[in-house]
């Protein structure tokens, strides 16, 4: 199967391209919608390369570039009762919640902002500019992909 492209959102507050660099990779957890699951488990396979985006901050955007480092397997906070993402209705046999590991590859050299983004024609199917999209996991075309890094 050929390479594919994915957009993951993460919140610099809580886990930022920085943070990825220092740690080399990351068990993506805390994914709580089912299309963003699926995306994971049927989709996602090691080497895919992934853009990393920065959302719910001062300036959202693409930030870096990292790739699936693992295929999905399940998301150990699930089950973490303390925890931020503990679901009580995934039970060990049957968890309802997978992740992949996610690998640093570089920092961009600049964010290509939301709103720059936005502006570009070739870019209006891409599913991150469509008003009302929230997943914080989703397919990228390669044409998007090197679109994209092409505004480097």
């Amino acid at each position: 199967m050929s390479k594919r492209y994915w957009l993951i959102k993460s919140e610099p507050e809580e886990f930022s391209i920085d943070a990825l660099a220092k740690v080399k990779s990351e068990p993506w957890s805390g994914v709580r919608n089912y299309q963003a699951r699926n995306f994971m488990r049927d989709g996602m396979k090691v080497g895919d390369g992934i853009l990393f985006y920065h959302s719910n901050c001062a300036e959202p955007g693409v930030v870096g570039i990292a790739e699936v480092a693992s295929e999905a397997y399940p998301d150990p906070t699930q089950f973490d009762k303390h925890g931020d993402y503990y679901d009580p209705k995934s039970q060990p046999a049957e968890p309802r919640w997978l992740l992949v590991d996610v690998a640093f590859k570089r920092k961009l050299k600049r964010t290509i902002t939301l709103s720059e983004l936005k502006g570009h024609d070739a870019l209006e199917e891409f599913a991150l500019v469509r008003r009302g999209n929230r997943l914080s996991v989703m397919p990228v075309t390669r044409a998007q992909w090197n679109f994209i890094l092409d505004l480097e």
